[in-house]
């Protein structure tokens, strides 16, 4: 005859019934974060082990980002041929990226003799300064600028290796402005087979939603893009024209130019950029034309930069990405920690276009509106129309 099975709990039963409501909720979620940051930190490693190409591929993203606007304004306005919008839009952002660059390296080769004479001439005037006001000797001020310089290369080498581990040859610079190029041609050429051919790799059930996620955040990609220039030019002219006054009626240093384009170009990172370019303005000035001047300077540096904090950031920017001042500070932290310059330079873009991705796609609004134009996403005051925002020409 069978046995009967035994009525007596078994260790498992007791231990689930000693468990408390708040253990169970906390278990069911502690398994599931551990999941989301495993998930996270492969995809990290993977960016980590492949930013040659990444990186790349996202400034051409950016840059597509800018361009295809402009390329489907070209062919929808004004009747433009695909080639002939896709041919102006490449070859303009390329004229414009070498007149900057053209412009810096003219200014700096002119301008240094004059910048290293300078500077020379102000560090014997501090060292006597130093020497006469603290007793200081020029083995002691050495010894403190020496202790400076490695201070500033320790804390410097996390945000510049990131940098400089993806271009430290001349055939990695030339790889990745190849892939640059070749990227942002073919997402002006098919971005929206592009994505297609993506979506298609999903279930079918979940396409309808990646479709209408993928152009939210490609909205506000573009959006990121077209807001940050225009915050890149205020900060550039804002503190260009100070350092042009400042000269103009001090005597004038050559150097007015690359500080505002390096301003311009240092605003696409948030917070670091501002704040390095504006050091080296203040210091141009301090070379050029001494203490006092430099102090306005850096009031105007100050000025310009509370005016991006206060009034750009939160009304503009906010507006455009909805990203919390606070997320957009922690974000350029984690992507400077993580891949360096490059890293601080998408945080707020990915921050930004994932969190549209992710409310689009957890609020269901796709069931709705699986296209979402615009105004679905960044708040537009053109008399309440709303412009269609594909990613494709």
């Amino acid at each position: 005859m069978a046995a009967k099975p035994s009525d007596e709990p078994t260790t498992n039963d007791v231990v689930e019934r000693s468990l408390t409501p708040g253990i169970r909720i906390a278990a069911a979620w502690s398994w599931r974060i551990l999941l989301v940051v495993g998930v996270l930190g492969v995809f990290v490693f993977l960016f980590i082990q492949l930013r040659g190409i990444l990186i790349p591929f996202l400034i051409a993203l950016l840059l597509a980002a800018l361009l295809v606007p402009f390329s489907q304004w070209l062919q929808l306005r004004h009747r433009w041929p695909k080639w002939a919008a896709i041919t102006v839009s490449e070859v303009g952002i390329l004229v414009v990226f070498a007149g900057l660059i053209y412009l810096v390296v003219s200014f700096i080769i002119r301008g240094y003799p004059a910048l290293q004479q300078q500077t020379i001439a102000r560090y014997a005037d501090l060292k006597v300064f130093l020497a006469g006001s603290f007793g200081l000797t020029d083995k002691d001020i050495t010894g403190y600028v020496d202790q400076f310089v490695t201070a500033f290369q320790q804390d410097s080498s996390g945000l510049l290796s990131g940098a400089l581990s993806v271009g430290t040859t001349a055939g990695h610079v030339i790889t990745g402005a190849l892939i640059v190029l070749f990227s942002t041609l073919f997402l002006l050429i098919d971005g929206r087979g592009i994505w297609q051919w993506i979506v298609r790799l999903f279930p079918v059930r979940a396409r309808p939603a990646m479709i209408g996620a993928g152009e939210a955040g490609w909205i506000t990609l573009t959006t990121f893009v077209k807001v940050q220039i225009f915050v890149a030019f205020v900060d550039a002219v804002g503190i260009g024209l100070g350092a042009f006054i400042l000269g103009l009626f001090t005597g004038g240093f050559p150097l007015v130019i690359p500080i505002a384009i390096a301003v311009f170009l240092g605003s696409f990172i948030p917070f670091v950029g501002a704040v390095v370019t504006g050091a080296v303005a203040v210091f141009v000035a301090l070379v050029f034309l001494g203490p006092i001047p430099a102090l306005v300077m850096l009031g105007v540096v100050i000025l310009v930069q509370q005016l991006e904090g206060h009034v750009l950031q939160p009304f503009v920017m906010g507006t455009a990405v909805k990203v919390h001042p606070l997320a957009v500070v922690l974000a350029v932290a984690t992507g400077g920690l993580v891949g360096g310059i490059a890293g601080a330079l998408f945080a707020v873009p990915f921050v930004a276009t994932l969190n549209v991705v992710i409310g689009y796609i957890a609020r269901g609004d796709w069931r709705e509106n699986p296209h979402p134009r615009v105004g679905d996403v960044v708040p537009t005051t053109r008399g309440g129309r709303r412009a269609r925002g594909d990613a494709s020409s």
